[in-house]
Parts: C-alpha cells; structure tokens; sequence
C-alpha cells in the first residue's frame, strides 16, 4: 500500500498542518492504556445480556422470569411488564450536536408488540457477565406469531413513494427536465436493474454502554460518534435535564455509521441501573449487533441512461426500491450524488419503501454513494462500450463546473485531475479495451474505473471549542468530538499548533466528554472540517487575546506594536526586532493560565452560493479464474481531491480502508434475510464476510489538493466515506473488461462469473 511519502518538521510552529504525524494516541492503544467504554473499571458493576424476540412479527403472550430470578447474582429481569414508560421519543433526525439521535422512532418493552426478530423484550442484569447470560437463556417467552415481511419479494405489489427520507433530510423524489424527452432523444441506451443484498456493521468493538447513576446525575461511558448526541437523546427518553447526564467516550473502537445514531441500549442500560441501584454495562454480542444498531438495506436500483451518439448524456432515470421499518421512512440516498455528477439536462430519481418487520436501517459508510454510484458507474461503462469511447473519456465529456440541480457552481472540484493523474498513477494506457484480451496462465485479467463522488455537508449547529495556553510553554484544546479511529487526536493538535503558533510536540487535544465544548457527531465525513473549524477559531482567539495583552503592555518589548504585524513561532510573539514569549508575559503577569473558546457556524443553505462535493477517481486491476469464478483484485488506484489535507498520513489511512471495504462491499459482504423466519440467515462473523489481510491488494492513494475557501476556514472537505465511493463499480467494470460478463448486482459471487 503506497502514498507519497513526506516527513514532518517537527518541533517548528506553524508547519504542523499538512504534515505526516504519527498519531498521538497510538501508543496508549497498543499498550492498552487508551480505555474504550466497555473497558471503564467502576467499583460495584453489574452486567446487562438482552433477550431478543425469536419471531419477526406478533405479539408476546406470556413471559416466565422465575427460573432467571432464582439464579445466583440475579439482581433485575427487566420486560415490558416492569420497565418504566420513556418519557417521549425523540423523532428520527441525523445526529447533529444540540438534537437527538435516535436510531429509531421505536422504543422497546414499551408494550406486547413485536416488530421484528432480534427486538429487545427482557433485559436480564447479574453481579458477573457469565450469570446474566446464563439467567437470559432461562426467561421462557411465549408468543402469538403473524406474518412478517422482511424482503422486497414479499413487499413490492405494497411498496409507497415517501414525501422524504434520511430521516426528512432528503426528499423522496429528485428531478429536472423532462426525462421522457430526454431518453427520446437519445441515441444510445443503456438500462439495468441492480440488487444489493443488505449489509451490516462489524466494527472491531460492538456497540456498549456503562451506565452509573451518583445521586440523581447520570454518568455514561458509551461507543459513540458523538457524546453530545447521546447526552440529548437519552435526557429526551429518560425525561432529566441535560445538565444531570455526563456522556464519556474518548475511544471508540471503530463506527462507520453504527455508533452514529443513539440506540436503544444506552438508555436500556441507563433504566438498568437505576432499577438496580449499580453501575451497569451492557455490551452488545456479535449476533445482536446484526438486529441492534440498523443496517445498509437490501434494496434494488433501476437505471437507464441516455446519451448521443458523441457521448453527451441526455438523461438518467434512476429508481430505488428498499425495505424500511414500519415506523420510519428510512432510505439511504442512493439517488443524491447521480443527479449531481454529470451534465445531464433530463434527470429523475426516485424512491420506494417497503414497510417491513426490521428495525430502522442506519448510516453505513457512504450511506447511498456506495451503492448509487455502483449502479450508475457500471452504466457508464457500459454506454461507453456501446459508443466505443475510452470510460475516461466518456466521463470528462460529461463533467460539470456546476450543480445540475441547483446551477451553483462547485465550491472546489479537481475531478479532471483525479481522472487523469490517476489514470496516469494507474497505467490505463496500457489497458485493451476488448474484453479477455490479456490472461496470466489461466487467469484472465482485467481492469476497470469508475468516479467517486461525496456530498460535503456540515451541520447546522454551532461547533465548539476552547483553548488553554499554560505559563510552562504548553496549550490543551478541548472539544467534546471522541476519537474513533481516524486521527482526530493527532490532526486537531496539528491545527492548534498553527493557529497558537507553537511547536506540535507542546499542544494537546482532549476530547471525548460532554463537560468539554459541544461537537456534533462526526458523520457524513464532516468531523474534520467541523472540529478543525472549532478548533482553528478557539486557538485562533487566545492567540489574539495574548497579543493584545502584549502590544497593550507597558511592560512588554512589543508595547505599541500593530497587532497586525505581530508574527507567532514557536510560542515567541515578534513584530520587526523585538520580541516576547507567551511564557514570559504570563509569568510577568502571575498567570498560570490565559484562555479562550471559540466556535464556527457554517453559512444557511438558504443562503448557499456554491454546491458542494468532494471528488474522486478508482482505478482497478483484477485477475478472475473462468473454471472456478475466482476473482482476485491485484491492485487499487484511488485519486481524490478532498480540499486541504490536515494529515496526509492520517487521510492515507482513512481513504485506504474505505477502498478495501468497497472490495468487500463488490466480492464479500452480504446478509440474507429468510423470509420465512424474518430473521437473518447469517448473524455472526462466522458467516458474514469481510476482506482480511489475505484480500487486500497492492492500494495506491494520489492526493490532489485543492483551494476551497468556501466550505470552511481551513478549507478542508473530509476523507472518511469516499475511499469507498466508486470502488464496487470499479471492480465489476474491470471483471467484465477480463470476461465479457456484465454483473448487476452485489456482492459479485463465484456463481456470477461462471
């Protein structure tokens, strides 16, 4: 796995940006000293296993609890029978600092009513983990089962068009033109129907909560991408003041959308405790992560393109049809990034939902870019077959200097040069266009591209931050934001080392506690552009709260000095020839401390000039065995442009792994749901694939940086979800560029190529 390599200045302020630093909290991780939420030694804890419905859909008749009771260290069995009432839900809304976040519009053991299998009804608390899932496996549920639906086949013939989706952040249904009039008057089209089987989240670390009550306050150590998130949902559910409820959760061990949203297990364990009067953790097992914290829905896509006969688009349709809950209208936008990547004048996309017994889908990485982009990629390789033009080239012909939908112009873009650099990186010269025309011995080989496309989306909220400078040379930042694997520790520390004007290796971030300053969860790869917005403007200030201090200071050499000429390095204020440090006008002043917070706004959508995306290119080289359908992929390309890079080290990282999971996503990962149980066929690692060592190839990252004054102070766009974005496309365009075999859906199996 390769990137350009470059070293860091260290111990020189105002260099620490876009410098390779190695992550900061590395060590504590190996070595075991970073504590995740399920790791927090409390005095006095008890242990939480969920009992979860056998049945899709019914209702419960009857629960017996005696046999779990009678068990040794047995304090609570918790049921609907005797859990208290929450006080309200929260409605379904992306989880944005100063709103809750419910996974779902659904609480459980609220009532009789099964939804779905994997449903919460008895919660079983003991003085030891082995006990309470001992004692779970005792509580006898009856139950009055009905029908379920659980797949599209079963729902299609009842499926409805929703006012929106996303949670209402996205409207159901996108168009421009006349889409009838463009297909007419196109002369070429191209039409498929694609499926993708449903996906679900395996991070390294299953979701878990630890819940202690001290008095009427609430401290909980949850997995979260956003304490503040968790702080406001469960004060929503429980009926208390935010101002009783403390979230922790400095290290999260990976999310990718799961621990997004606030599921129903924080608040369960918070309503364990204090019926137990005991701290109480409730970690979620492997299984119950499939049925617990939402999921990508299995949904098929419809798309047909048209275009001329020199390669400009005339229009795209694009319909999805996806199963939902019955409570909310939940999709993810599939549709979103294919209305905006190309100039096309005719576009509509549509979506469908199927009211099913499942639980609430959820954010997953690229939440509807992945499988979008997929279907709409794959298109255009195939109409760039039909017209005989290089896929490149088909897709530079269709590039757009502005949004179709709205006619903004992009606030950055640099989608030619990921095309042609890597392109270039990639060696697609050497590509032959006519599939099957290269084989190793009895491999056939094959490469392929698609573009990648992500929408650049910051919350609405005011973000957060406050900067401490020390009278012994050293400053703490502190937002609330955790660190949940993708550097925010390390790449905030280099931010506020530049704006302070200090060394890195003398400023610290803290992070990950809702006493810190409020960040909304960092999702839709916003959480660098975000805290790094936060983080500039408090370090910013307290730069220029000490230099007004100075140049205001009859007592400093920069006395009458213009505030404007004043230059910070390495903790030393200069202005011409003279001279004073941060340290010496604290000490002079007897300050131990001086400090200042400081937060960013994003500007209204109403009052938008620019539309916004971040931009991408993949490029795939894959070996594929005719006899036995194997298909192995060699090596990955990406080329992305993605505003200023904080941390080319960190953001390699980040783009890496989302290729590798889009190789997942094309060759692996899929759940099966059987419709005549409404239960997943395949709950358990042991049977749900994901890439390991074994299937990663060579992967090559190009880092394109553009100038983005618009999406805020640092210009930064984000990295987390568009290393995925393309890469399923890529690989099934250059799995039929080594057969001939066209494959529409996902994940690729060994039966599809034979």
């Amino acid at each position: 796995m390769t990137a350009a390599p470059m070293a860091p200045t260290a111990g020189r302020s105002g260099a620490a940006v876009g410098q390779p630093f190695a992550r900061v909290d590395g060590r504590a991780k190996v070595t075991g000293a970073a504590r995740y939420s399920a790791e927090i030694p409390i005095p006095g804890l008890t242990y939480a296993y969920v009992v979860g419905a056998r049945i899709a859909c019914g209702r419960i008749t009857a629960i017996d609890t005696s046999a779990a009771l009678s068990e040794d260290g047995v304090l609570a069995v918790l049921t609907h029978q005797n859990l208290p009432r929450v006080a309200t839900q929260p409605p379904l809304i992306p989880s944005l600092a100063g709103t809750a976040a419910p996974g779902q519009t659904f609480f459980p053991m609220q009532d009789d009513i099964v939804h779905y299998a994997g449903q919460q009804v008895a919660l079983v608390v003991a003085d030891t983990y082995e006990r309470a899932q001992h004692a779970a496996s005792l509580v006898r549920i009856s139950y009055a089962e009905t029908p379920s639906v659980t797949t599209i086949g079963q729902g299609r013939d009842s499926a409805y068009e929703p006012e929106s989706i996303f949670g209402g952040f996205m409207p159901g249904r996108i168009e421009r033109g006349n889409i009838q009039a463009g297909l007419d008057h196109a002369d070429v089209r191209v039409e498929a129907t694609y499926t993708f089987a449903a996906n679900n989240h395996n991070p390294i670390e299953p979701s878990a909560t630890t819940a202690q009550w001290q008095g009427d306050e609430l401290v909980l150590h949850d997995a979260t991408q956003g304490v503040n998130a968790t702080q406001i949902t469960v004060a929503r559910l429980l009926g208390i003041p935010l101002s009783r409820i403390r979230v922790i959760g400095q290290y999260v061990g990976g999310s990718f959308g799961s621990k997004a949203m606030v599921h129903n297990h924080c608040a369960l364990a918070a309503m364990a405790a204090r019926e137990v009067g005991r701290p109480v953790k409730l970690v979620l097992t492997r299984e119950q992560m499939f049925t617990s914290v939402g999921h990508r829905e299995e949904q098929e896509q419809q798309l047909t393109v048209g275009a001329t006969r020199d390669g400009r688009l005339t229009a795209i349709r694009h319909h999805k049809i996806s199963v939902t809950s019955h409570f909310d209208h939940w999709a993810e936008p599939s549709l979103g990034v294919s209305s905006q990547l190309y100039a096309c004048p005719h576009y509509q996309g549509i979506y469908r939902l199927i009211r099913g017994n499942t639980m609430t889908p959820t954010f997953m990485r690229a939440p509807g870019e992945a499988s979008g982009m997929f279907a709409l990629e794959c298109a255009m390789d195939e109409l760039a077959g039909e017209l005989g033009l290089d896929p490149v080239e088909l897709r530079l012909r269709n590039r757009t200097e502005h949004d179709p939908n709205t006619g903004l112009p992009w606030s950055s873009c640099g989608l030619r040069e990921c095309y042609e650099r890597g392109a270039a990186r990639f060696g697609w010269g050497e590509r032959g266009a006519d599939p099957g025309a290269r084989r190793e011995g009895h491999w056939l080989i094959g490469s392929g591209m698609a573009s990648a496309a992500y929408p650049v989306a910051p919350p609405g909220s005011p973000q957060r931050a406050r900067a401490r400078l020390y009278a012994d040379g050293t400053a703490v930042v502190q937002a609330a934001t955790p660190e949940f694997g993708t550097g925010v520790t390390t790449v905030m520390t280099q931010v506020a080392a530049d704006a302070l004007g200090m060394p890195f290796e003398r400023c610290r971030f803290e992070h990950g506690d809702t006493d810190l300053p409020s960040i909304a969860a960092a999702v839709g790869s916003a959480g660098a552009a975000m805290i790094s917005a936060a983080v500039h403007s408090a370090a910013t200030a307290l730069r220029n709260q000490m230099v007004a201090r100075a140049v205001g200071d009859k007592g400093s050499p920069l006395h009458g000095a213009n505030p404007v000429d004043v230059v910070v390095r390495d903790g030393v204020m200069t202005a011409g020839t003279a001279a004073e440090s941060y340290v010496s006008l604290l000490q002079r002043h007897f300050l131990p401390d001086a400090e200042a917070t400081g937060s960013w706004s994003p500007p209204g959508a109403a009052d938008a000039e620019y539309a916004m995306l971040t931009f991408g290119a993949q490029f795939v080289e894959v070996a594929v065995d005719p006899e036995l359908g194997l298909i192995r992929v060699r090596r990955m390309t990406g080329a992305f442009a993605p505003g200023r890079v904080l941390n080319p080290k960190t953001a390699t990282g980040q783009l890496m792994g989302g290729m590798l999971w889009g190789l997942g996503q094309a060759l692996l990962e899929a759940n099966h749901m059987d419709p005549d149980t409404g239960r997943w066929a395949n709950a358990s690692l042991g049977e749900y694939l994901v890439a390991v060592n074994a299937d990663a190839p060579d992967v090559d990252v190009e880092l394109i940086e553009v100038d983005d004054p618009v999406v805020n102070p640092l210009g930064v766009k984000g990295v987390g979800e568009i290393g995925q974005v393309g890469v399923a496309a890529a690989i099934a365009n250059a799995v039929h560029n080594a057969t001939g075999r066209r494959i529409h859906k996902l994940p690729i199996t060994i039966e599809d190529v034979l």
